[in-house]
């Protein structure tokens, strides 16, 4: 496993007992970043970098945020233009609200909805195995990751954006649903990175490039003044 340098960003890992937190530490260190696991809202604010993971039902992990006090933090750490990556349910959690369970109010980071994939389509529900991400435009997330890659899904919902230009991948379940997206400093995968082999460990470390690009262009600004 490579070690860090020592000018590595710390990548904080929101811990609010809903996430696939340990295979995600474990993939950033795979890949020579600096991860730190903590459900403590205080690191959300001083993050250089963040990634909000997710498994389980939308309703519970808005529950298990704000028990933790962490939904403003999550919204305010958005806004502030550090590098953010959600994963699974961390990427649903970023929009307005979902329709799971009969609706819930979610972080409202993007503009869309989050809706449980049509039982007429002759598939099963959740979508569980490796699906293939069509790469719909250029993103630093994306380098060296071939269009058509595949990756691996776990969900029954998907995100429904009410801005179509921040789906950067798209995949096919019956539907075409948004696999990847970004604005700014968000973006998010519907897949599991760390359960998608080599090329999910790639999408790590790209992140881990952007969190050191972002923090090398805030030490120079700052230099600057």
């Amino acid at each position: 496993m490579p070690k860090p340098p020592p000018d590595t960003p710390e990548i904080v890992v929101v811990d609010y007992d809903a996430g696939n937190l340990r295979s995600v530490q474990r993939a950033l260190e795979a890949v020579g970043q600096r991860p730190r696991v903590t459900p403590d809202w205080r690191d959300v604010e001083a993050a250089e970098a963040l990634v909000l993971p997710g498994v389980g039902s939308a309703q519970d992990c808005m529950r298990k945020l704000a028990d933790r006090r962490l939904v403003e933090p999550l919204k305010a750490y958005a806004a502030s233009g550090r590098p953010f990556l959600g994963v699974c349910v961390g990427l649903q959690l970023l929009y307005d609200g979902s329709e799971e369970g009969g609706g819930v109010e979610c972080l409202g980071i993007l503009p869309g909805t989050v809706r449980r994939f049509p039982t007429d389509t002759g598939l099963k529900v959740p979508q569980i195995g490796w699906n293939s991400v069509s790469i719909r435009r250029p993103h630093p997330i994306l380098e060296d990751i071939p269009d058509a890659t595949y990756f691996y899904f776990v969900h029954s919902y998907y995100a429904d954006p009410s801005e179509i230009a921040t789906v950067i991948g798209s995949a096919d379940y019956g539907l075409e649903f948004a696999a990847i997206v970004a604005r700014d400093n968000v973006v998010a995968t519907q897949f599991h990175p760390e359960k998608s082999a080599d090329l999910g460990l790639r999408l790590y470390a790209n992140f881990g490039r952007i969190a050191a690009n972002a923090l090398g262009s805030s030490v120079h600004a700052y230099s600057r003044r």
